[in-house]
C-alpha cells in the first residue's frame, strides 16, 4: 500500500504549526464532520500532510507526517443511546512535524494555478481534513520552492 497525502486544516489562536513543532507529537482531535472522520480513519503511519493555517494567514505552512493511526477521540464525551450503549463515533491521529516549508503557499496561490483547480482546498473550502493527490503535493511543492 503506498503513502497518500492529506491536508489538515487548523486555526493558528487555536493550534498553529508552532505549536506542533513546540509539543513534537499531537493528536489531531475535535473532528465533528463525518467527511473529515473518514479521511482521519483512511490515514496510515507514515502518510504525509498539510499543514494549512485557516481564518488567519490561510496558507499551508508545513509538512507534517501520521505517527499513530486513527483511535478514539477523547474530547468527545458519549451519551447512551437508546440501548444504554456508549459509542464515540470520531477519531483522532497522532501528528507530528517534517519541516517548514521554504515559502508558505497561500489559499490564493492555489486557486489561481490551473493545475489545483479540482484540489479539496479549492472545491470542498469547509472540509478540514482532506485528501490531496501525488499531482497537488508536488505541484503544491513547487509553488512553496521546494
Amino acid at each position: 500500500m503506498s503513502m497518500k497525502y492529506w491536508l489538515c486544516k487548523s486555526e493558528p489562536y487555536k493550534y498553529s504549526w508552532d505549536d506542533l513543532v513546540r509539543d513534537k507529537v499531537e493528536h489531531w482531535d475535535g473532528i465533528r464532520n463525518y467527511v473529515a472522520r473518514n479521511n482521519l480513519a483512511e490515514m496510515k503511519v507514515g502518510d504525509q500532510i498539510f499543514f494549512y493555517h485557516s481564518n488567519e494567514g490561510k496558507d499551508i505552512v508545513g509538512i507534517a507526517e501520521v505517527v499513530k493511526e486513527a483511535y478514539p477521540d477523547h474530547t468527545f464525551t458519549p451519551k447512551p443511546n437508546a440501548k444504554g450503549e456508549l459509542k464515540n463515533p470520531w477519531l483522532m491521529p497522532d501528528i507530528k512535524p517534517v519541516r517548514k516549508l521554504k515559502n508558505p503557499v497561500t489559499l490564493a496561490q492555489v486557486k489561481a494555478d490551473p493545475r489545483l483547480q479540482d484540489m479539496s482546498l479549492v472545491t470542498s473550502m469547509r472540509l478540514s481534513v482532506q485528501p490531496v493527490t501525488p499531482e497537488e503535493w508536488q505541484i503544491v511543492l513547487e509553488l512553496a520552492g521546494e
